[in-house]
This record gives structure tokens, C-alpha cells and sequence, in this order.
């Protein structure tokens, strides 16, 4: 899908180098993907605390029930 964006060439041609990348298409397509990794690592991280824990819990029992 084409689409035109107004972009710092600048920070493009740097995302570039660091990247090594040839292009500028794979330069904002590795940027979108690390941008996406991320938020979901923000999610996961967030999410730490909400859940209850059970000090009883035996995931080593777990592990040899589920064999």
C-alpha cells in the first residue's frame, strides 16, 4: 500500500547507517517493528503486579505432570 509520509530525511539516512540499511523502505520498516516489540514489552511489563501470586505453587510439579 503507497503511502506518502513528510520525514525527517536526516533522521532517515542516520536510521540507516546505525541500522545498515540499504534502504530507506527497510529502514522504517525495522523502526516500525522494534517501535511495535517494544510497546508490547511495555504491556507485559505493566501487567507485572496485577496478578495474584500463590506461594504454593510448584512449577517443577507442573512440569513433570504434564509429560
Amino acid at each position: 500500500m503507497p503511502t506518502n509520509l513528510a520525514l525527517d530525511d536526516r533522521l532517515i539516512e542516520e536510521a540507516q547507517r546505525v541500522g545498515k540499511h540499504k534502504t530507506k523502505r527497510e529502514a522504517v520498516t525495522a523502526a516500525l517493528a522494534e517501535y511495535v516489540k517494544r510497546r508490547r514489552q511495555i504491556r507485559i511489563l505493566d501487567a507485572f503486579g496485577t496478578f495474584d501470586f500463590d506461594p504454593a505453587y510448584d512449577y517443577k510439579a507442573e512440569r513433570r505432570r504434564r509429560r
